[in-house]
């Protein structure tokens, strides 16, 4: 008996499950001082590279030679960039009013070409502002990339997460990569050393022995990829260049993993026209179509030319560059009636202005057997794509997992191939929340709202918590409840509150319409919609005096906001301040408002200029032929003009369509010229 217990439990024993290994702590990011600690020598030496300047905090010493004043011609827009106890300012004024002032709380670039200065809002977003520095010609001021247009964002462009990944270290907390752009309130200053050797907390930890990446030590791909995370960028034009995979943060690749699990690469497809472009960002992408690259089967790197510890510049680092090109081209070098010195690229890798940025100068990372003909630093204009239209190709990896749905995601996402990526996301049928999201989206940019609001609800019912769906489903459909439940799920999310604001006012519910725009505005003051809609709001309720306030406030935040024009002159002509709405209308006409013209007619008929409302009246009938107001208006200035037989054709026209009060009216101006 003793025995056959003993032998049930030694059985017992040898079935027991082993006990599970600890799981080692995820590593973290720690503050990148405690790097410098054991690594000085290195420390101090890539502070002075451009990675380690690239966002850093408005200061003295970073402001130096950045104050000035600028005047926009293409705007008419005056811009100052200037100090003030302490602190430092950028202004705005246009046509000697529309003034706004904010702060420079932050400078992007390291000022080896460009910088570019942010201010923060109260909420925590960081907003680039429009004026700008440029390294070119010892230094000056000139208008933000894409912003040398007529109508400029001027301060309201919103620095994204995929700004932030590039320009400086992780922030404290990861976040979803489409989500509003809200930074905490201490952010680092510059690249920092995690950011190519991954988290180091289990480094720092181990007292410097392993747990931490080196990218010496990765295969040659992986190693290239620590620089592509933000070096290969295929294009800045809408296209769009990249997509971070589904579930993946906007800060969540590590170096070493294979950046295809984070991020996946577009281009322009073959025969677009687009494959000799050189912009800011394309140095890895041009050193890619090198014969140096492809022939070296891998070998060749951007550690093979720079050291990302150091930042050499001038003679020492053209003779350094010199002695790495011969380690393969020595021959060539040394070869009779090859001309001597110690400048491979300038020859071999020139420098030349950008496309993009045109007040910058870049070195051509395509190493070329001789230099493109032409003048390559040539001024050049900016120049505006509204977007791509074209197919869309996967660019790195060649070849990815699901590369499928991306692709089809990749031809929506910014309207390049709408019909094409519609029949792609279709037949591969995902229930990805996001692909159900691009492809609603897709289908309304198309006009086709059922099929836009069927996905969204697909979206909504896969991912329950998808606020901008919600959104989306609650403005195509008019629905209110899908509108309530994304403001419940975005609460800080202003373009929610604004889309809510207006939907109660449709529904007649003036005073939650009042409150919605108020949050909308709180949660970001520098919405000109929302300023445009609660002006709106206020003159149906008839305090004009509130309404001219919210649309001065548009119009201070968008100068050129047609809309908000064309509101304001119309409440400033029922009010018989006819000059000033006459003003505001001549801008709405100027920033294409498509009742502009009509309104403008009304405006000049009140006054009795007869010949300027006819032209008024024509020029809006030219843009809008079935606006049958616009036929009486212009009915009603050709009969006040002598033009009888003129004036029956308008208003006969006039009396097939419209409102019934438009009809009426034009029946009886008829009657009376006969």
């Amino acid at each position: 008996m003793l025995r056959c217990l003993l032998v049930i439990s030694l059985l017992a024993a040898g079935c027991a499950k082993p006990p599970a290994p600890p799981v080692p702590p995820a590593a973290a990011y720690v503050d990148s001082k405690a790097c410098a600690a054991c690594h000085a020598a290195i420390a101090a030496t890539y502070r002075q590279t451009a990675m380690a300047r690239a966002f850093t905090t408005a200061k003295a010493s970073e402001m130096r030679g950045a104050l000035g004043h600028y005047q926009h011609l293409t705007s008419g827009r005056a811009y100052s960039i200037f100090e003030r106890g302490g602190r430092y300012f950028q202004s705005r004024t246009e046509d000697g009013q529309y003034a706004i002032e904010r702060e420079i709380h932050y400078i992007m670039g390291s000022g080896e070409h460009a910088r570019s200065f942010l201010h923060r809002t109260p909420q925590g977003r960081l907003v680039e502002l429009p004026l700008g520095w440029y390294a070119e010609g010892g230094g000056k001021l000139a208008m933000s990339p894409g912003y040398d247009r007529p109508d400029p964002l001027d301060f309201r462009r919103k620095i994204s997460h995929d700004c932030m990944f590039c320009h400086n270290a992780y922030p404290a907390a990861d976040a979803a990569p489409a989500s509003e752009p809200v930074f905490p309130a201490s952010l680092p200053e510059g690249i920092d050393c995690q950011r190519c050797h991954g988290p180091g907390s289990l480094h720092v930890a181990a007292g410097g022995k392993g747990g931490i990446v080196n990218p010496a030590k990765l295969d040659p791909e992986r190693a290239m990829e620590v620089c592509m995370q933000c070096h290969l960028e295929t294009t800045s034009r809408p296209l769009p260049n990249s997509l971070i995979r589904f579930g993946r943060g906007a800060y969540s690749y590590q170096p070493g993993e294979p950046l295809a699990d984070f991020v996946l690469h577009f281009d322009h497809a073959k025969g677009a026209g687009r494959e000799g472009k050189f912009e800011i960002v394309n140095s890895v992408y041009r050193l890619r179509q090198s014969r140096c690259y492809l022939e070296s089967q891998g070998k060749l790197g951007c550690t093979s030319c720079h050291n990302p510890h150091e930042a050499k510049r001038g003679a020492a680092a053209l003779q350094d560059y010199a002695r790495k090109c011969q380690n393969c081209h020595r021959a060539i070098a040394a070869k009779s009636g090859h001309p001597r010195g110690a400048d491979c690229a300038g020859c071999h890798m020139p420098k030349r202005r950008t496309e993009d940025v045109v007040h910058a100068v870049m070195t051509d990372h395509k190493i070329v057997r001789r230099p493109p003909p032409g003048n390559l630093l040539a001024s050049r204009a900016e120049i505006h794509e509204a977007r791509f239209i074209g197919d869309v190709a996967l660019y790195y990896p060649p070849v990815a997992k699901d590369q499928e749905l991306y692709l089809g995601v990749a031809q929506v996402v910014q309207q390049s191939n709408l019909a094409g990526g519609i029949q792609r996301l279709e037949s591969v049928g995902s229930k990805e929340p996001k692909a159900l999201y691009a492809l609603a989206q897709a289908y309304l940019a198309q006009g086709q709202k059922q099929l836009a609001e069927a996905r969204y609800r697909h979206a909504v019912a896969a991912d329950p918590a998808f606020a901008a769906a919600w959104r989306g489903l609650g403005e195509v459909s008019g629905s209110l409840p899908a509108l309530e439940k994304a403001r419940d799920l975005a609460p800080h999310d202003a373009g929610v509150w604004h889309a809510l604001g207006l939907s109660y006012r449709q529904a007649g519910r003036n005073a939650e319409a009042m409150a919605a725009l108020d949050r909308a505005i709180a949660e970001d003051a520098d919405f000109p919609a929302a300023h445009n809609a609660l002006g709106g709001l206020f003159a149906a309720l008839g305090d004009h005096t509130k309404a001219e306030a919210a649309l001065r406030e548009a119009l201070r935040h968008q100068p050129d906001y047609a809309e908000a024009h064309e509101n304001l002159g119309r409440l400033l002509a029922a009010r018989e301040a006819y000059a000033n709405a006459e003003f505001h209308l001549r801008a709405a006409v100027r920033w294409r408002s498509p009742g502009g013209w009509r309104a403008l007619g009304e405006v000049q008929s009140l006054q009795g200029k007869w010949p300027d409302a006819r032209k008024s009246f024509t020029a809006a009938l030219e843009a809008a032929p079935q606006d049958w107001a616009a036929w009486l208006g212009l009915g009603t200035a050709q009969a006040a003009l002598g033009y009888a037989a003129d004036a029956r054709v308008s208003l006969r026209k006039a009396a097939t369509g419209g409102s019934a009060a438009v009809r009426q009216e034009a029946l009886q101006l008829l009657g009376a010229l006969r």
